[in-house]
């Protein structure tokens, strides 16, 4: 295999060559060459007008179905998925069917995964069955591949267990990820609480019922000393609070999903079901503020929320419709112009979220192995239904533009050119 990357700008902090426009030759999975105007015959050429390189993304939550729900996605489909979306490593919640609470489904994960050609990382329940009543088997699930802790879309309300949790993590140096939902204050709720659910006569989902769980659990932090990662971050004060924990000394990081740097209350009042999502699009204010968040740098990753599910589940009323869309595939074209900055956008997709959960850094260099996403973030392109990869299609951007285009992946010795 020889692929041969031409004139591609390289965005990675850690390698010598960053922001250096080069030519990068590939052969069996490891980078042979960087220099200027490479000749080899025998290579697959890519080049694009604004070509751009950097070490593979990595998403920090995405749930692709398998075991149990293959009929929404398979963790082949996910692979594939998330490759076409410029992403060499997936991080995947438990809820499956069964649930990942114990080692050997960590080790099924793993091992199902190994030929497909993005890095699969499950997570592991902090709970047996993602219930919430007794922990899970953490230690021994970590000594076996999880990266993280997290009962993913059944976020944690047992402040008890919660502590537990957390100083199982902070024993194992391992992180717990919370979605931040206090379930009692938002358990009937349908979309964010305020001027539009009124008009539109659903009932809402309070941002008090973020805030409130996201305030308890620096709480706990503060109490244990542990790492804990908050993601879909949506509303201002919520923000603010991990701002502040972060300031005062805490191991806290935080994420937030394209959907809410793009989306706001305001694009609901057509009841469309695949904005029907949890946490809920808040208002514009939030929204604005969040994208002010990510360009001072308070947030830390970008996480997908990639949730593949079938098409009875949206074509329906929006009452019984379910929360969630996919994103791995759309992710770079939604936010590249909300964040308007190739650098952050890229440390956040790569070197922050390795950091953060203790993966392993790739580089740029000569004899390096080939972890790559290659992207031209001044292509705009219509999202049609035809490029999906994953199984399920509940995309709000078909037939959107987007701006910013992912080309390829080279990841294991396998290339995807799209």
């Amino acid at each position: 295999m020889k692929v041969l990357l031409q004139k591609a700008k390289i965005v990675c902090q850690h390698s010598g060559y960053h922001n250096q426009v080069k030519d990068i030759l590939i052969v069996d999975g490891k980078i042979h060459q960087i220099s200027n105007d490479i000749i080899s015959e025998d290579a697959t050429c890519i080049h694009a007008d604004a070509l751009h390189v950097s070490t593979g993304w990595v998403d920090i939550f995405a749930q692709f179905c398998d075991p149990g729900y293959e009929f929404r996605e398979t963790l082949e489909s996910g692979s594939n998925a998330a490759a076409a979306g410029g992403f060499t490593d997936v991080m995947i919640i438990p809820n499956t069917n069964p649930v990942v609470c114990s080692k050997s489904q960590v080790e099924y994960i793993i091992q199902k995964s190994k030929s497909l050609i993005s890095t699969i990382h499950p997570l592991g329940a902090i709970t047996k069955n993602a219930e919430g009543k007794a922990l899970a088997e953490m230690y021994d699930m970590h000594s076996s591949g999880a990266v993280a802790f997290t009962d993913g879309t059944n976020p944690l309300q047992d402040a008890n267990i919660m502590i537990k949790a957390l100083q199982y993590a902070l024993a194992t140096n391992s992180v717990i990820i919370q979605v931040p939902d206090e379930k009692n204050i938002s358990a009937h709720g349908l979309i964010n609480e305020g001027v539009i659910s009124t008009q539109m006569g659903l009932p809402g989902i309070p941002a008090i019922a973020e805030e409130l769980m996201i305030a308890r659990d620096i709480e706990l932090l503060q109490y244990t000393q542990s790492n804990l990662h908050i993601t879909s971050v949506s509303t201002q004060k919520g923000m603010e609070l991990i701002a502040n924990a972060k300031q005062a000394g805490l191991a806290i990081t935080c994420s937030v999903t394209p959907y809410h740097l793009h989306f706001c209350d305001e694009d609901l009042t057509g009841y469309q079901t695949n904005l029907k999502l949890n946490p809920p699009l808040r208002t514009k204010a939030d929204m604005l503020f969040l994208r002010s968040a990510v360009s001072k740098g308070l947030v830390d990753c970008i996480a997908s929320h990639h949730t593949p599910l079938h098409w009875d589940d949206k074509t329906c009323e929006f009452e019984y419709a379910k929360y969630g869309m996919i994103g791995l595939e759309t992710l770079f074209g939604v936010v590249s112009p909300v964040i308007n900055d190739i650098e952050l956008l890229v440390s956040m997709l790569t070197e922050k979220p390795r950091t953060t959960f203790g993966l392993s850094i790739p580089t740029i260099e000569e004899g390096a192995d080939a972890c790559l996403s290659f992207f031209d973030p001044t292509c705009n392109y219509t999202f049609e239904e035809k490029m999906i990869q994953s199984t399920s299609k509940n995309s709000p951007f078909i037939g959107k533009t987007l701006h910013g285009k992912v080309l390829g992946i080279i990841n294991k010795g396998k290339v995807l050119i799209n």
